[in-house]
Parts: structure tokens; sequence; C-alpha cells
């Protein structure tokens, strides 16, 4: 009888793996960016929940938080704030330079960004000959700008730096502002839910916006390499059609977690990746 019980009591001594915390902010996208990275874990076997924080980035690097998915931009603007980074790929490669000793970042979302856009009406876009951003700035000094009350925006584009923009208390009273020609551009981003169809976001193919697509940042030798590798594959799967939709539901008061799980239900990772 000893010997048979001796192994199935060291077996009931033994504890699960700790749950991998995923850090995030309070406001919802923060919260949603963090539950997909930890329904990517969970899809892998592992343990992972949500943890909220002030300042996740802090606790990341004092090792109470393990996981920080965050916009490369963004990012970078916190470790490296005078660089001069635009281009995803360069914003991710200067970004991965500058981590603090002990973090590292995992693949950034090739397909997927929330990066600063203008929006224009379809006939400011004629007048301006052009669709992209570079069309803006060949009128820097004439352009009346409009943005959101404390939205995170760029007060340059390329070298043109923008008189200040007048500030709306919300996407419903700026668009109609824009639509009315009290605005000659408004401040939006390429993954915002909420942009009227009528009008225009231009694009910017020369890089003058600085990039954000996301990116995890994580403990460095505090993962197994599979558990890494569960979180590079939502790079391969995330764009920003699919980040868009999910920020509407959650706009809408659809739980994140709830809608970061029901997306990987149906974009089922390591299928054609």
């Amino acid at each position: 009888m000893g010997i048979v019980v001796g192994p199935v009591a060291g077996c009931a001594g033994q504890s699960p793996p700790s749950s991998i915390p995923i850090g995030a902010q309070a406001d919802p996208e923060s919260q949603l960016i963090a539950h997909l990275y930890a329904a990517a874990l969970r899809f892998y076997g592992n343990a992972a929940h949500v943890q909220v924080a002030d300042d996740p980035l802090s606790q990341l690097d004092s090792g109470d938080i393990r996981v920080v998915p965050g916009f490369s931009g963004q990012l970078l603007e916190r470790f490296a704030p005078d660089s001069a980074a635009r281009s995803d790929v360069q914003v991710y490669r200067t970004l991965l330079s500058v981590l603090p000793e002990g973090v590292a970042g995992g693949d950034y979302t090739t397909s997927a960004e929330d990066k600063p856009a203008v929006a224009v009406t379809e006939r400011t876009a004629e007048q301006w000959g052009g669709r992209d951003v570079s069309a803006l700035t060949r009128r820097c000094d004439e352009v009346a700008v409009g943005a959101v009350e404390s939205v995170r925006r760029p007060s340059s584009v390329g070298t043109c730096r923008l008189s200040k923009a007048r500030e709306f208390p919300d996407d419903d009273t700026m668009f109609a502002a824009l639509r009315a020609g009290q605005i000659d551009a408004a401040w939006t981003t390429t993954a915002a839910p909420d942009v009227p169809s009528e009008v225009v976001v231009l694009s910017d193919k020369t890089s003058l916006i600085r990039a954000e697509n996301l990116v995890p940042l994580y403990r460095r030798n505090e993962l197994t390499e599979s558990q890494v590798l569960a979180l590079n594959e939502i790079a391969g799967v995330l764009d920003t059609g699919s980040l868009a939709d999910m920020r509407r539901q959650v706009d809408e008061g659809t739980d994140p977690g709830l809608v970061a799980g029901q997306w990987l239900d149906e974009h089922p990772l390591g299928v054609g990746n």
C-alpha cells in the first residue's frame, strides 16, 4: 500500500502553473488588447489573466506583470521620446533597441494598426487633388484641424507643423463640424470604429505619421518558448478591420474579454500561419 500511496500523494502535492498576468490600463481599448493576448496564451493551454494597473509598464519592469501589449509608437515615445522613427519597421526596430534590461518584444502586427489619421470630406479631397496626407502638407499653414478633447494626436505631419487643433467633446460633434465646413480636417485613427462612411480617411504612404502597430512586451526568460510563440501568433492573424470591429463592440458595451474570446474563436491560431 505504501508503494502505491507514495507517488499519488506526491502528484497531489504538485501545484498547477501560475496564471500569467497580462497588464492593461483601465480604459476599454487597453483591456481589449490585453484580453487578446491572454486568449492567445489560453488557446495553447496556458493559464493567463488580465491585470489592470495605472502603469503596467512599471509593473512589467518590476516583475509584478509578465506581459504588456501596446502600440509600438506609444511605447517608443515612452522609452525614447526623442526618436525620429516613423515607419512601422523603423519604430519596431528602434523600440527593441531601447527596451529596459530584462524586457523583450514579440512580433508586431504588420496588418493591424491604430495610428492617428486625418479625415476630410470628399469635396476637400478633390480640392486638394489627393487622398494621402501629403496633400495636407502642401497646405500646411492654411488647414484648420479638429480633434476630440484628450485624444492623442501628433502636432505635426512630417515637417508640417499644424496649427492648434480645435477641440470637440466627441466624435459626432467633430464630424458634424467637418461636414459643415467649420474645419478642413479631423483627427481620427486607422482603427476608429465610428468614422462616418461619407468622409475620406487619408492614406499615409510615406509614413509622415508615426506607426502604431500592436506589439507584446514581456519579461525576458520568464516565459517558455511556446508561450512567446503564442503571443507572436496574434501578429499573423489580426488586421486593422478586425481591430476596428472589436473596438466598436466594446464601445457598444460588450465586455472586452468576451469580444476578444469570440474573435479568437472565429480566427483560431495556428491555422494557415
